[in-house]
């Protein structure tokens, strides 16, 4: 029996081992497809960063080609894609046509804000949803559902750009309880003092994403617990006089962390996508802020940068989400 047992646990993990290794060359395709489609896609766009009088209304038409035959541009696209990709497994990005500097520094210079922001939010936005979506369905057609629901639905239907203006336009212009953009205040601050001064500026952007975010996840948690409490063992569980807590955590927590997982996983490509405009408004030099401004020079490098950064923190979230279920949910494992 005990050999037996190390047996079964070795073949398991040959198994998930076996799994791991195919999810890591799904990303790897899954990336050069990405990569490939994105590169060809961008180059292919109307106008260029090189185009006669974007970078000076008085550079010559010589000028402008000697830029181009630097940075290679002069070469079909199909050498350029794999100049590309023999560069970028050496982690190197290229230069930035706009600033001069190695793409990987000016991603890395901004990343960190951006998932500090983005995954507070995230954080946020799952307690609340489980706490309160759970909740309003264990009071199902109680008023306290309905005000739930109500506030859910308004949460789905906001638009992000038009709450952060109302939010600047309240609380920063007539009230001014909260800076109106940045991350800092004019007058220097030096130790804790500056800590707290960046989490004040950070108040106003993180609850917009936290309230864009929280309404349409609840629901699902709510529908979710809802179909849980149909349940049989759930009926049996409440006709043995199991309190409500007791309940929560020994039967629904557990049969709702499959589908929360996978959502987590799924919230990962927001991480950087969805702070485009948010971060354009409050003028947070961040990724989002970052893309912006290189779509609309035409910056390749900085574009092709983020758009993989974006696409390997997305498929790396999803493989992690598959891992975790593979040790809660065996059903999944056996699919």
């Amino acid at each position: 029996m005990q050999m037996m047992y190390w047996q079964i646990k070795f073949w398991d993990h040959g198994g998930e081992m076996a799994i791991f290794i195919k999810k890591l060359l799904y990303l790897v395709l899954v990336l050069i497809l990405i990569s490939l489609i994105s590169f060809f896609a961008i180059h292919l766009a109307p106008n260029s960063f090189f185009a006669s009088g974007e970078l000076n209304p008085n550079i010559t038409k010589e000028s402008i080609e000697h830029l181009k035959q630097v940075y290679g541009l002069d070469k079909p696209l199909i050498v350029q894609y794999l100049s590309w990709i023999k560069a970028m497994l050496h982690f190197d990005f290229g230069i930035s046509f706009a600033s001069g500097k190695s793409v990987a520094e000016e991603i890395l210079s901004r990343l960190p804000i951006t998932l500090t922001i983005n995954i507070i939010s995230l954080v946020l936005i799952f307690i609340f949803s489980l706490y309160f979506g759970i909740k309003s369905a264990m009071k199902q057609d109680s008023r306290y559902d309905s005000n739930l629901k109500q506030l859910a639905l308004f949460s789905y239907a906001m638009p992000s750009f038009y709450l952060a203006l109302l939010l600047i336009i309240i609380f920063s212009v007539k009230l001014g309880w909260f800076p109106i953009s940045g991350l800092e205040s004019i007058e220097p601050k030096e130790g804790f003092a500056k800590f707290l001064d960046k989490s004040w500026h950070l108040v106003l952007p993180i609850f917009v994403i936290f309230f864009g975010g929280v309404g349409s996840l609840m629901m699902y948690v709510r529908s979710l617990t809802v179909d849980i409490l149909k349940s049989d063992y759930i009926f049996f569980a409440k006709a043995r006089g199991i309190a409500d807590r007791e309940l929560v955590k020994h039967y629904i927590l557990p049969n709702l962390s499959p589908p929360i997982i996978t959502m987590l996983g799924l919230s990962l490509p927001g991480l950087i996508g969805g702070s485009v405009i948010l971060e354009s408004i409050f003028s947070i030099n961040g990724m989002g802020l970052l893309f912006y401004q290189s779509a609309l020079s035409r910056d390749y490098p900085v574009i092709m940068g983020i758009l993989i950064i974006s696409a390997f923190l997305t498929l790396l979230g999803n493989i992690i989400a598959d891992l975790i279920l593979l040790k809660i949910n065996p059903h999944f494992k056996a699919n």
